[in-house]
C-alpha cells in the first residue's frame, strides 16, 4: 500500500510583514487528518529561504546545517511511512507519527525527557553528537580527531561544563581560553564554528535551551576572505608537475601527481575527487553532487583532465572509483614529498594572526601544499586565462562573488607586476 502524505518545510510568521529570524518547521499531512508540525530549531530570514525548493539559499550563513537537518528529517519521515506501508500495512495516526519521529531523531518527549534533563552530562551528549554526525556524514579519521581535540579543549576549559552554563558570556570566556593557547586565529574561528554546530544540534535535539549558537559571533582578526592566504601553483609549476618523469619505484607518487592535477584542471574539492565514480563521467563532462554543500555540478572536461581520466580508465579501483585516490591525510603528506621531488620550492610568505598579533613566516611552497591547493590553482588559472568569474563559479559551486575576491585580488596583483616589465623595454 501507499500512504498519501505531504512533507513540507515552512516558515512560521508571528505577524503580518514579519520577515526576519523566522522559525523553520516541518509540516506532515495525512489525508483527512490534522497536520503535524515539528519545530526544527532553526531560524532564517525570508530573504535567505528558497520557497519553491523549501531549503536555505546558499547565501544563508547556516545553509549547510539547515539543509542537512531538512534532508535528515525528510529521510527519517519517509522511513517511518515505509515501515507502516511495508510492515504494518496501515495508515498511522498523527500521534504515532509524532512519537516515532521524536524517538528516531532523539527529540525531547515525555518518554525521553530525562535524557535531555541530564544537563551536567554535556560531554556525553557531545559523544552522541560526534557518533551521529560521523556516521551520517561519513567522517574521515581526521575529522573525528578534530572533534576529539575540541572535546579535550572543552574539558580543559571546564571539566564540569553543563548546558545551562552556556551563554554568550561563557562562550567569551572560552574564546579567551583558546586565545591563551596561542592558536592561530583561523584555527580558533574553525573551532568555535564547530562548537556552534554542536550547540545547534543539541538545541534541535532538546538538550540545550540557549541561543549562543546563533548569537555568539566574536570579531577575530585575519579570518575574512581578504586576509586568507591563497596557496596555488603558477602555470609554470603546473607544467613542471605535468612533465615530470617519475622513476619506476615512484608509481604511488605519480598517482598522487595525477589526482592532484585533476583537481587543478577541474576545480573539484578533494572530497569530491575522492568519490568520483566512472558513472559520473559523461561524454565530455562530469556530473557530481558535492559532499560539502550537496550542490549538483556539471564540469566540462578539458584535454588535461580528460587525459588523466583516460590514463586510468582500464584500472579497477574499489567502488568503481575513477581515480587512484588515497585518504586526505595521506594525500596531504604525499603532496609535500611530490613538491620536493619536482622542485616546487619558491619561497612563499604566509601571514597569520594570533590574537591581535600579526605573524609572518616564509617557507618553500612544497611545505604548504595541500589538497585544497588544487581547487585554488584552478580558480587562479581560470581568472588568468580571462574566464569570467560567473563561469568559474558555475564550475566550482561558489555561491557568491565575495568568495572570489581573494582570487581576483591575486590576479590583479599579477597583472600589475607584469605591466612593470614594460619599464625595462
Amino acid at each position: 500500500m501507499h500512504i498519501q502524505r505531504g512533507i513540507k518545510f515552512l516558515l512560521h510568521k508571528r505577524g503580518k510583514g514579519d520577515s526576519k529570524n523566522l522559525a523553520i518547521r516541518m509540516r506532515v499531512t495525512l489525508r483527512g487528518q490534522t497536520p503535524i508540525d515539528f519545530p526544527t530549531g532553526h531560524n532564517i530570514d525570508i530573504a535567505d529561504w528558497d520557497m519553491e525548493n523549501q531549503c536555505a539559499l546558499p547565501s544563508c550563513e547556516y545553509a549547510t546545517d539547515i539543509n542537512r537537518t531538512i534532508d535528515e528529517w525528510k529521510s527519517v519521515m519517509n522511513e517511518i511511512f515505509a515501515r507502516f506501508e511495508l510492515l504494518e500495512k496501515r495508515i498511522p495516526t498523527p500521534g504515532e507519527v509524532k512519537d516515532l519521529f521524536n524517538d528516531m531523531v532523539g527529540r525531547k518527549t515525555p518518554t525521553n525527557a530525562s535524557l535531555a534533563d541530564e544537563h551536567d552530562n554535556l560531554f556525553r551528549v557531545f559523544d552522541i553528537f560526534t557518533d551521529t554526525m560521523g556516521k551520517q556524514n561519513q567522517w574521515t579519521a581526521s575529522t573525528y580527531e578534530k572533534f576529539a581535540a575540541i572535546r579535550r579543549h572543552l574539558k580543559d576549559f571546564d571539566p564540569i561544563l553543563s548546558f545551562p552554563q552556556i551563554d554568550d558570556s561563557k562562550m567569551q570566556e572560552y574564546f579567551q581560553f583558546l586565545n591563551k593557547k596561542e592558536m592561530r586565529n583561523t584555527t580558533i574561528a574553525k573551532h568555535l564554528a564547530f562548537v556552534r554546530w554542536f550547540l545547534r544540534w543539541a538545541a534541535n535535539k532538546g538538550y540545550y535551551n540557549g541561543t549562543s549558537h546563533n548569537t555568539f559571533k566574536p570579531k577575530i582578526k585575519g579570518i575574512d576572505g581578504n586576509s586568507k592566504e591563497i596557496i596555488y601553483l603558477t602555470q609554470d609549476e603546473i607544467k613542471t608537475l605535468e612533465n615530470h618523469q617519475f622513476l619506476p619505484t615512484q608509481t604511488s607518487l605519480e598517482r598522487v601527481r595525477d589526482v592532484f592535477l585533476f583537481s587543478c584542471f577541474t576545480g573539484l574539492r578533494y572530497s569530491d575527487v575522492a568519490k568520483l565514480k566512472r558513472t559520473d563521467i559523461k561524454d565530455g563532462f562530469i556530473e557530481v553532487v558535492t559532499k560539502k554543500t550537496n550542490d549538483g555540478l556539471r564540469i566540462e572536461l578539458n584535454k588535461h583532465s580528460q587525459a588523466i581520466l583516460d590514463k586510468y580508465k582500464d584500472f579497477a579501483f574499489r567502488g568503481d572509483l575513477a581515480l587512484p585516490v588515497i585518504s586526505n591525510v595521506k594525500m596531504n603528506e604525499a603532496l609535500k614529498v611530490l613538491g620536493q621531488v619536482c622542485g616546487i620550492d619558491e619561497p612563499t610568505r604566509i601571514v597569520y594572526f594570533q590574537g591581535n598579533q600579526r605573524m609572518e613566516q616564509v617557507l618553500p611552497k612544497w611545505a604548504l601544499l595541500t589538497t585544497h591547493c588544487g581547487r585554488r590553482t584552478f580558480v587562479v588559472t581560470a581568472l588568468q586565462l580571462g574566464i569570467p568569474s560567473e563561469v568559474i563559479m558555475k564550475w566550482t559551486g561558489h555561491s557568491n562573488f565575495s568568495a572570489m575576491k581573494p582570487y581576483v585580488k591575486i590576479v590583479d596583483e599579477l597583472k600589475a607586476r607584469a605591466m612593470t616589465k614594460f619599464d625595462s623595454f
